[in-house]
């Protein structure tokens, strides 16, 4: 099957107190099953897949997600932030600048 987009959502675990965090503890497991939520609700699913990803290296930054074939990298993401992109970024074609990450990526501008 071939997906007209394809997300990677970091939900990497590090040890408690690692320096750099782990996208797992900053909510990366909830993000990604928001993400799968909505496209199911919405009848994307068959057509946008979400999967979990190890370490995506902006573990600071994180939850993290990737957004295939764009390259658009997200940071910060929260569950409350998954309806917007994939109105706007999935379905409308236009990412969410407010969430791209500005030190790393394609799009970095």
């Amino acid at each position: 099957m071939r997906f007209r987009h394809h997300l990677f959502i970091c939900e990497n675990r590090r040890p408690e107190g690692a320096p750099k965090g782990s996208c797992a503890a900053r909510g990366g497991e909830a993000v990604r099953a928001a993400f799968k939520n909505e496209l199911l609700k919405r009848g994307l699913n068959e057509e946008i897949r979400a999967n979990s990803a190890g370490c995506l290296d902006l573990c600071e930054q994180g939850p993290v997600v990737v957004v295939y074939p764009e390259g658009a990298w997200y940071v910060g993401v929260r569950p409350e932030d998954v309806a917007e992109i994939v109105e706007q970024h999935l379905v409308g074609g236009r990412p969410v600048e407010r969430l791209l990450a500005r030190t790393f990526g394609p799009l970095q501008k």
